[in-house]
């Protein structure tokens, strides 16, 4: 019997990762296929079948956005039929935003779609992306009895195996650059890679993946400190077209008793405005209940947006929004979990 060898797609957005130093100029260069297999041989001794895609031209991370996203969508649903799983190489400054945003995007996903990148080009000699770009590309094409082992977005870096809408950039020098604070990782690599079966989401085998494309990008996040001056924040929630706000607050979702704050906040609810409360802090949840401050907040019509990341949240409106939702509707499902991206505590 003649078994299939795994065939993954890489795709190339830009971003370290795929830089190469050129031998006479010193200068570095954009990815190319070609150059990859130079430098990192070991992807010959892989029995897969690995094909690659390149943004042209390739973007920087900090120009990521909602049409690049719908970009990396259009490509695996086009290939989804013709490989395993999907490798994405990704700038690090925004790749926690691009798999949020994925993972809503790719409703009921049954294969891997992995993003990852590395804090040295991959032509270095002390490189991290030559590790993380094998084991991604093994993950991706890991299957048990037929089926992917991890059919979810998700980030690898240095070791770790995270789920894209709960990861977070918190290094911009070490190769530790990722953490997932509020979730345990999908699996931990070491001499073996263990996954962790009880953490993964499956999808329902009776539905095709289903992909989607539309944002709405009229959100802001307002970082509540000491001292803020109520015109700022007014003209904030007055901004033409505004239609929500990612308010990050202070430790378990408090936030300013003055009356001026409490009365803008239940003034922008009232014209339609969604509010959706997360902490300043890396680790932990909203809870709005447990301090008057936070229940001024919920009587304004703020709602919790628990343990979830700042990335996950403003992508998860962007994604609401753009499906013309109604205002219910969408409070609602910031409420409830869609694809593992917040746990709610009650």
């Amino acid at each position: 019997m003649i078994t299939k060898s795994p065939s993954v797609l890489l795709i190339y957005t830009g971003g370290t990762i795929g830089m190469i130093q050129n031998a006479e100029t010193g200068a570095l260069e954009n990815f190319n296929f070609d150059h990859l297999l130079k430098h990192v041989p070991e992807l010959k001794r892989f029995n897969y079948h690995i094909a690659s895609y390149q943004f042209d031209p390739p973007i920087d991370s900090s120009d990521m956005e909602p049409k690049a996203w719908a970009k990396l969508v259009k490509i695996i649903n086009y290939n989804y039929d013709y490989f395993d799983g999907f490798v994405i190489l990704h700038g690090t400054d925004t790749m926690a935003y691009t798999a949020s945003a994925l993972s809503f995007m790719l409703e009921n996903l049954s294969k891997p779609v992995i993003l990852t990148g590395s804090q040295l080009p991959i032509g270095m000699l002390r490189t991290d992306g030559k590790e993380n770009l094998i084991t991604s590309i093994e993950i991706a094409a890991a299957k048990q009895d037929g089926k992917a082992i991890v059919p979810e977005v998700c980030i690898f870096f240095e070791n770790h195996l995270m789920r894209g809408n709960r990861t977070t950039k918190i290094n911009a020098e070490n190769f530790n650059a990722f953490r997932s604070f509020n979730y345990p990782p999908l699996a931990r690599v070491g001499i073996h890679i263990k996954y962790e079966p009880s953490r993964i989401i499956y999808p329902d085998e009776s539905k095709p993946m289903k992909p989607h494309y539309l944002f709405d990008t009229n959100v802001v996040i307002l970082t509540l400190f000491p001292g803020m001056q109520e015109g700022i924040v007014s003209s904030i929630l007055r901004s033409a077209g505004l239609k929500a706000v990612i308010l990050k607050t202070f430790g378990s979702g408090n936030a300013p008793q003055k009356e001026w704050f409490i009365r803008e906040l239940k003034e922008a609810t009232n014209r339609g405005i969604i509010i959706v409360n997360i902490t300043q802090c890396a680790s932990g949840a909203v809870e709005m209940e447990r301090y008057e401050t936070g229940i001024q907040l919920l009587q304004a019509g703020v709602i919790s947006g628990f343990d979830s990341t700042p990335e996950s949240a403003v992508t998860k409106l962007m994604f609401l929004l753009g499906h013309n939702l109604s205002y219910k509707e969408i409070r609602y499902r910031m409420r409830t979990s869609i694809v593992g991206e917040i746990t709610r505590n009650s």
